[in-house]
This record gives structure tokens, sequence and C-alpha cells, in this order.
């Protein structure tokens, strides 16, 4: 439970800025002012999500925030306040270390969860020791509001889908590389997106954090203008796409990439080549109910005999079918684009020279 209550405790009114003394900003003033921005939540809450590019500068550990907010719903606003005093006031200095050693120019922005008590604390803290300080009205909870509202902006939205091994995520990159606007969900994710997409990379965000990140790519981003996103489903890994979004996206055109099978294969060697051999049994294991169980031997066998490559080619069937299916399910219509042979900068200058008024349900 959270404590931030509206107005403070008389006694405690000296330790608090007042909104005359700092500056006091919206989201959308927040995130262009100056100064890193410092989240004074607990750990806990920091970890959940946060505001990209935050540092934590918690006011409370978690077991200590959890004994105030029981303070307070079972004594009181006051109670909860001696509590939470008792335990900040010790630390003011490490604090007051920790914000310098962070601020830009003595400069710094701050945020709690909803704009309230903790948030004010540090501020007049941060005020009284020369740091000149921003405050996030409404806190993270009105951040949280701007993320849905973006991630919710209708956009023209080009969708790149393909099957597994036609190098869809090289070739997104490399259509950004280009200067198309491209929203890479699963780079955003650390997954590639199957049963084998969290292999060799870092753990993944909360579902949250990653709506955070897809927030703060979108808003770079002219809504008018065609944005390229890769073919998902509504999960990557564990992180879920934004809702609203992905409405967008299974209305959106399509265009298909296509490659020949065994250029298909030399990618997917290529990306798994080096990845620790148990991992990638343990995931073949994973899909048995669907690709069965003579394949998944296979495979395995293959996989424990450094053959990489044929236990791709048994894998692919399972995945082939999925996508296909997938593909019939789609109410709009879907261009293929042969790009065999091409590099992942020639195939996506070959997209980008189609005029996409001119994708229809055709092979280019």
């Amino acid at each position: 439970m959270s404590i931030e209550p509206d107005i403070s405790a008389p006694k405690y009114e000296h330790l608090l800025v007042s909104d005359n003394e700092t500056t006091v900003q919206a989201y959308e003033d927040f995130r262009g002012s100056e100064g890193p921005i410092l989240d004074v939540r607990s750990p806990a809450e920091f970890e959940a999500g946060r505001i990209p590019g935050a540092r934590s500068v918690a006011l409370f550990s978690d077991e200590e925030r959890a004994e105030v907010g029981i303070a307070y719903k079972k004594k009181g606003r006051e109670a909860a306040m001696d509590i939470g005093y008792g335990i900040a006031e010790p630390r003011q200095e490490e604090l007051i270390k920790k914000a310098k050693r962070l601020a830009d120019d003595d400069r710094v922005r701050i945020y709690c969860a909803r704009g309230g008590l903790r948030s004010k604390s540090v501020a007049g803290l941060l005020t009284s020791a020369g740091i000149k300080v921003t405050r996030l009205e409404g806190g993270y909870k009105s951040y949280r509001q701007w993320v849905r509202e973006t991630v919710s902006r209708p956009r023209r939205i080009q969708i790149l889908g393909g099957l597994t091994g036609t190098g869809k995520t090289d070739i997104l990159i490399a259509l950004g590389e280009l200067e198309e606007q491209v929203l890479d969900l699963e780079g955003l994710a650390n997954h590639r997106g199957s049963a084998f997409g969290g292999l060799g990379l870092p753990s993944q965000p909360t579902t949250q954090q990653y709506e955070n990140y897809v927030a703060k790519e979108l808003i770079k981003q002219d809504p008018e203008e065609t944005v390229w996103i890769e073919s998902e489903s509504g999960r990557v890994g564990t992180c879920w796409v934004p809702e609203e979004l992905y409405k967008q996206m299974k209305l959106a055109p399509t265009v298909e990439i296509k490659r020949p099978f065994e250029e298909r294969l030399d990618i997917l060697t290529e990306i798994y080549g080096s990845t620790d051999s148990n991992g990638l049994i343990d995931a073949t294991k994973r899909i048995q109910k669907n690709l069965g169980g003579d394949r998944v031997k296979k495979a395995v066998e293959f996989i424990e005999n450094d053959q990489l490559r044929e236990a791709c080619r048994v894998i692919l069937d399972y995945y082939d079918r999925t996508y296909r299916e997938s593909l019939k399910r789609r109410p709009v219509s879907v261009t293929r684009v042969e790009v065999g042979g091409l590099t992942d900068r020639d195939a996506a200058k070959k997209l980008k020279s189609i005029s996409l008024t001119q994708f229809s349900n055709a092979t280019v």
C-alpha cells in the first residue's frame, strides 16, 4: 500500500517544498525538461515499471513502505508520517549526496507514485541543498495515463510478415536505417517471439515496462506517416503488446517476405549456432504438443549431434504451419515480396521502393 496523502500533518509542513519553490509539470512538459529523472518510489515499484531512463533514489525500502502503509491504514496519517519521518530522517544526507552525484548542472526531475508526499518531501530536501527540482504532477500514475494515450493513438501501420527464418527483424532494422519509421517490438521485449526467442538474450522487462518502452519509441514518430511493425501475436515472450496498438496491427495491411527454404536455414543456424545446446533442447521440448513426439525426438538428436541445421529443418514444419494458419485469419490484404538472395539492406530498399498504395494480393 502506498501512502500519498494530499496534505501533510501540520507538524511536518515545514519539511515540504511549496509549489512556489519548485517546478511542477504535467508529463508532456516534464519529459522535455532538464536534468536526470529520479524515481523516489520503493525498489519493487521501480522494478515493476518506471519512466525509461529514470534512476532509483528510493525514499523507503519495500519493507519500510509496507510498514508506513500499514500504519496509515490502521492508525491514520500522522502515525504513518511519524514512522516515515523516523525512517527517512537519518538518511537525508545520503539522499542529497546521491542526488548531487546524479544531478546535471544541479538540476533533477523527480516523481513518486502519485505526486504526493514522497516526491514533495524529497523535493523539499533537495531544494534546501541548492538543487533545482522539477516534480512530475500526478507522479507515475499520470505518466502511465500518458503511456496509454500514446500507444492508443491511431497510426498508419504496415505489418512486415514472413515465415520463421526469413530475416524479418534484420530487414526491419535496415528499414529504420533507410529512415523509415519502424517499431521493433521484439527488440524492446528482448525476445524473438518463439519458444526459442529468449535464448541468448537479456531478461525480459515486465509488461508494464514494455508498454513504457513502446510509448517512448512511438512518441518519436509521426502518426501520419507509415510505421513498419513486424508481425507478432499478442504476446512477445512474457510481454504483452499494448492492446489498443495490437488491435490496429491486426487490421493493418501485411507485406509477407519470401525466401527459399535453404536460405532460411542459413539464417536460423547463424542466429542460434552459438546457443547452448541444453537451451535449444529445452525449447524444442516445449513445443512437443504441436510438433509431435517423433519430430521432437529427431530434432533433439540432431542438436545433440551438433547438426543444428537439420534440427531447424524439422522444427520449421511446426512454425510454418502455425504462421500459415495465422495468415488465413488476417482480414486484410497480403502482398508477397520475394527477397531471396538479397542482403537485409537491399531487401529493405525493395520494400521501400514499392508504393504502399500498390500493395495488393500479389507477389512482387
